[in-house]
């Protein structure tokens, strides 16, 4: 019995609170590499309970420049991506670089890096292989959100798949815990 007891936390608090995910694509380079293993708060943005579908209690959503794990539209595999576009902005992507709500979004050069400003904060932005495909404009209707790698050039994100519901956002990346097999703390 304390053995199905501690499963049956174990799942509860992974499924609602907390976990983590390996990362296996390149597509959020150079923020997040190949393999690393980051946390992801399930409750970032409301709880979830096993076996339901969905937020059974909902918080705020998901900033602009927030990473986060989520179930693609089309294939249902879970995916780590940057929340670029919030509900009711209008959003355009050329040669990777963002436009929202008719504003550019700054990118500068820092020690032969590009780096993007979403929100607050900063972070690079890899458009090494191009920009991938161009978006939009679109507005982006209630509830949905348009997410991207940072790998602008190789990331299959929203450009392809369309936009995502807030429902299928399973949490917000908090940092990585693993890289290169060791131990680590980066914080998002």
């Amino acid at each position: 019995m304390p053995v199905l007891s501690a499963a049956a936390v174990a799942l509860l608090a992974r499924s609602s609170l907390a976990d983590h995910y390996v990362v296996p694509s390149g597509s959020m380079l150079p923020t997040v590499q190949l393999e690393d293993h980051v946390v992801v708060s399930k409750v970032a943005y409301g709880v979830h309970l096993p076996f339901l579908p969905g937020y059974v209690t909902r918080f705020a959503g998901p900033e602009r420049g927030d990473v986060v794990v989520l179930t693609a539209p089309d294939t249902g595999i879970v995916l780590l991506k940057r929340v670029v576009g919030l509900p009711g902005d209008t959003v355009r992507v050329r040669g990777g670089k963002l436009e929202v709500n008719g504003a550019s979004v700054r990118v500068e050069e820092h020690s032969g890096l590009a780096y993007e400003t979403l929100g607050t904060s900063s972070h690079a932005l890899d458009l090494e292989a191009g920009g991938g495909p161009d978006f939009g404009p679109e507005t982006l209707p209630r509830g949905r959100y348009l997410v991207l790698g940072d790998n602008r050039g190789n990331s299959r994100d929203g450009r392809y798949f369309g936009l995502v519901s807030g429902d299928a956002i399973l949490g917000r990346v908090k940092g990585v815990v693993i890289r290169d097999g060791r131990p680590t703390w980066i914080g998002l």
